[in-house]
């Protein structure tokens, strides 16, 4: 099977979760003996944080064979502008640019690849080969948010992708419901994120002199919101002096983390709340943890929950949190609390005084996590990616 990946957003050094999906779908697929093109979108050129298959055929379609889009200063001054009066607004220009530059090398490469099947991780990537290029080949479409978001916050030309496309992909079940009120002629399928299988566990019952809180994701102040962990730490920090929180992952905005670092110096925590930057070795991190805390307004999946969960870690997160709400069946494999920082602490604070709840509630995160092995995933992905070339050859279509 020939399979093209359209992913129209950054890809070089990018520590996101969709990129790390996007190098892991390729990776897989051409390990199961299928042919991977994926094609992005970057003013940058380099190498990716997740490096992918040698086997597998990368393009940045804004440096194509010599040929070089940069997304232009006047574009970008337009978009911040109409970003202020939504979101979707400002997505509309990152379109008008790739309708602009970047459909030659697109065509370019579908001429090449001749894929069986495109999987596009984005609308404005479904909406430049179905409603633009018009390709008479099946398309895929990926959601990696909420995605009933898509209907409110993206542009109604990328929308009109949705009812084209042979399978509107979502990544819990959750989310099918929803999406189908939408869209009641489409297909709609749940395959959730792969979430590795670790052979090793956290070791919740050990006496340890320091015990550790773990969050993984980006410090982004409306998305992840780690400020609000970093409250609810102050909070009880007196009652757990032997206690440490660690935050992972890539700095979004300077004066954010100035801000935060100067939250934990007020409280004089410098020696016990701790950025730690970026990691490649995630099962190193947790596997030391005793508790992780998700303290996002939204995810699509929230995969590094998911990978603190399939370490053997409880979780606490938020009540009104899509796809946490979720992954953490409150009083089973973790704790949900309602918003704000004071009930995030009250959640934390419940976990660790009791270790014996630990242990009970970190052994069935790790087996709840087990519907999302790699094998099972793949496997669904295989089997849909098959179903639907066949669908598409049976109607005539051109493959």
């Amino acid at each position: 099977m020939r399979i093209l990946l359209a992913n129209f957003s950054k890809m070089v050094g990018d520590t996101g979760g969709a990129a790390k999906v996007n190098v892991a779908f390729a990776n897989e697929m051409v390990r199961r003996g299928h042919t991977v093109t994926t094609v992005y979108t970057d003013d940058r050129e380099g190498a990716f944080f997740y490096p992918p298959d040698a086997r597998v055929t990368v393009y940045n379609l804004q440096h194509f064979r010599g040929r070089h889009y940069l997304f232009p200063t006047a574009l970008k001054v337009k978009r911040e502008v109409l970003r202020a009066f939504g979101q979707k607004y400002g997505r509309a220009v990152n379109d008008e640019f790739f309708a602009a530059h970047l459909q030659k090398p697109m065509r370019e490469v579908l001429r090449e690849s001749t894929p069986d099947v495109i999987i596009c991780f984005q609308n404005a990537s479904a909406k430049m080969l179905l409603c633009d290029l018009h390709v008479d080949i099946p398309v895929i479409i990926m959601s990696h948010g909420d995605p009933v978001d898509l209907f409110h916050s993206h542009p109604r030309k990328e929308l009109a992708a949705f009812e084209r496309c042979a399978v509107f992909q979502v990544l819990l079940p959750g989310f099918a419901a929803r999406v189908q009120k939408y869209i009641p002629n489409v297909r709609i399928v749940s395959i959730g994120n792969v979430v590795p299988q670790y052979e090793e566990q956290a070791d919740l019952r050990r006496e340890k002199e320091k015990y550790k809180i773990v969050f993984i994701g980006r410090m982004v102040r409306n998305h992840k919101r780690p400020h609000l962990l970093i409250e609810a730490f102050i909070k009880i920090a007196v009652e757990f002096p032997d206690w440490t929180l660690e935050l992972w992952g890539a700095e979004d905005n300077k004066r954010y983390q100035k801000d935060l670092q100067t939250m934990i110096d007020a409280a004089g925590l410098t020696e016990r709340i701790l950025f730690c930057g970026t990691t490649t070795n995630v099962p190193a991190v947790l596997v030391d943890a005793d508790l992780y805390v998700m303290p996002s307004a939204y995810e699509g999946f929230g995969l590094s929950l998911a990978e603190g969960m399939s370490m053997g870690l409880p979780a606490v997160g938020y009540q009104n949190c899509v796809a946490v709400n979720e992954l953490i069946r409150d009083g089973e494999n973790g704790l949900l609390a309602d918003d704000g920082a004071e009930a995030l602490a009250e959640k934390m604070a419940i976990l660790m005084r009791d270790r014996d709840l630990r242990v009970r509630m970190g052994t069935a995160a790790r087996a709840s996590m087990r519907v999302y092995a790699p094998e099972m995933i793949w496997a669904q992905w295989e089997t849909l990616i098959e179903s639907v070339v066949s669908e598409a050859v049976s109607r005539g279509g051109v493959i």
